[in-house]
């Protein structure tokens, strides 16, 4: 089934990539800690603002309540643009501005978690990894590939096992994308989804 997965995935999605768009390695980080409970959309939009106007350098000294002002669409703004000055602090004093390489460093820096960084690592340095967001968390409960009460952690670790390392990055944005546009929380399309024998929202919802 696992090799159906993988297959039925590259099928719908042979080229799948991050849908945050950033030009720099702090741009991705700051984006993505920006699309916690919000759409890549929508922080895309708030991104070109941001990032037109301000560089890593910018922000340290940047007004607050500018960022506040310009980040207000993705939600909980007041949080994330402290985050966003004491990452852009912390990038500028100890690594020049540059996101580097370093798990333990990322991890822990405000607003990033280990599904921030695995997205981080994974797209700037290649580093093999799955990121558990919603939607890659919706797909694994249904296909059986987790449980509903496993923690995003258990989730991360139960698809690390189950696929072979060499896919795990390649199929954390196609679990994204498929949970995005096909797999979805509300009006998920089943019909047409060639993994729906093995689906036990299908199979639940059949049998209703």
């Amino acid at each position: 089934m696992k090799n159906k997965i993988i297959d039925y995935l590259d099928e719908l999605y042979p080229n799948p990539k991050c849908e945050l768009e950033y030009n720099k390695d702090y741009e991705l980080l700051i984006a993505t800690v920006l699309s916690a409970q919000c759409t890549d959309k929508r922080v895309n939009m708030v991104t070109k603002v941001l990032f037109s106007k301000y560089n890593i350098f910018d922000l340290v000294n940047v007004p607050i309540k500018e960022i506040e002002k310009i980040i207000k669409p993705c939600g909980t703004y007041t949080r994330k643009a402290l985050y966003i000055k004491e990452i852009a602090k912390s990038l500028v004093e100890n690594y020049k501005g540059t996101v580097p390489n370093n798990r333990e460093y990322l991890e822990s820096l405000p607003g990033v978690g280990r599904k921030t960084c695995n997205v981080v690592l994974s797209n700037i340095y290649d580093v093999p990894a799955i990121a558990v967001d919603t939607h890659v968390k919706r797909v694994s409960d249904r296909l059986n590939l987790s449980k509903e009460k496993d923690s995003v952690e258990k989730t991360e670790k139960k698809l690390m096992k189950a696929f072979p390392i060499e896919k795990w990055s390649r199929l954390h944005h196609q679990m994204v994308l498929f949970g995005r546009y096909n797999c979805k929380s509300r009006n998920p399309e089943c019909e047409n989804c060639k993994l729906k024998e093995a689906c036990l929202h299908y199979n639940k919802k059949t049998r209703s």
